[in-house]
């Protein structure tokens, strides 16, 4: 299942994206912090870039000030001819395309680390697009044993045949940090703090493997989205009703059939009719509200990790 060419080269071009999404507080100030005080994310090996993704949109503490800026990184976007009607965020998605791809080149950066925050109770998550890049499941294995006590979960985003369209697609290697729950425009310290470990620890990983450290094959365990699921509508498209007590807050735990998912302002439920178990995931995201989804059905998988060889040493001048 693990398919994607790992690196055989060390990881020279980093980058730390925050403020993607205006709102999501987390990343922002530590792009910001980072931005006047870049130290913390040096190693001996490379200088990770930190990045203010979308200064507009994090300016006015939205999401977007046009269009999902995290939704603009598919090919259509990436290359269709610039117009002046174009939303900021398209522009501003060629521009970062530019500045750390460009998508799907061998110029593009090595490696980029986007940060997030949700309203949603997903805890600590790891978000790569799908189980065959070997060096971010790596990574993710690594997040994980840093601390063990908490749970650290792993979602792969892409949907079969569905083409990547976040900001660290661009690069040859990359995923996301989601956090929460975190209201929007909210700054919760120990959110704060958990993410700034988990950046030190990933970019901790990138020094081992640049230093030439092997890391063994191994199970992982991960959710992988199956569909998106929309809110109960009236007939003009308004809500008839929203998550159910009995879901709410209960991302990544089992959902069976037969089980209440939403609660009608009727007052009757509404109950999960799928044929199998799943993993709801998302449930009651704030931003999802517009996309029309009140949680993303998720199962549940485990593959095997390939082991990520040691890089060959460096050759050594001649005399």
């Amino acid at each position: 299942m693990c398919s994607l060419p790992v690196p055989r080269e060390p990881l020279r071009r980093v980058a730390v994206t925050g403020g993607t999404h205006g709102n999501e507080m987390s990343g922002v100030y530590l792009a910001r912090h980072w931005l006047r005080a870049p130290g913390e994310l040096q190693r001996p090996s490379f200088s990770a870039v930190p990045v203010l993704a979308n200064p507009e949109a994090t300016a006015a503490c939205r999401r977007y000030v046009g269009r999902d800026l995290n939704r603009s990184f598919t090919s259509t976007f990436l290359t269709a001819r610039a117009t002046p009607d174009d939303p900021y965020e398209v522009t501003r998605a060629r521009e970062l395309n530019q500045l750390l791809g460009p998508k799907a080149s061998g110029r593009a950066f090595d490696f980029v680390l986007d940060l997030h925050n949700t309203t949603a109770n997903m805890g600590t998550c790891l978000i790569a697009e799908a189980p065959h890049n070997v060096f971010a499941m790596h990574l993710c294995r690594h997040l994980q044993l840093q601390s063990p006590e908490l749970p650290c979960r792993v979602f792969l985003y892409q949907m079969p045949g569905e083409e990547s369209f976040t900001v660290d697609s661009v690069a040859k290697n990359g995923m996301a940090l989601e956090l929460g729950p975190q209201p929007q425009g909210v700054l919760r310290a120990d959110l704060f703090s958990r993410m700034r470990s988990l950046v030190a620890a990933a970019l901790d990983f990138i020094e081992l493997f640049n230093q030439g450290t092997a890391f063994d094959a191994f199970e992982m365990e991960a959710y992988r989205t199956v569909s998106r699921v929309d809110f109960p509508r009236t007939q003009d498209g308004d809500l008839a009703g929203t998550v159910h007590p009995q879901l709410q807050d209960r991302d990544f735990e089992p959902l069976q059939p037969g089980a209440p998912i939403f609660q009608l302002f009727s007052g009757e439920d509404v109950f999960f009719e799928g044929e199998s178990t799943v993993y709801p995931v998302f449930i009651n995201e704030a931003a999802y509200y517009e996309k029309g989804i009140a949680f993303i059905q998720s199962e549940k998988l485990m593959f095997s990790v390939p082991a990520l060889p040691a890089l060959p040493p460096a050759p050594t001048p001649g005399p």
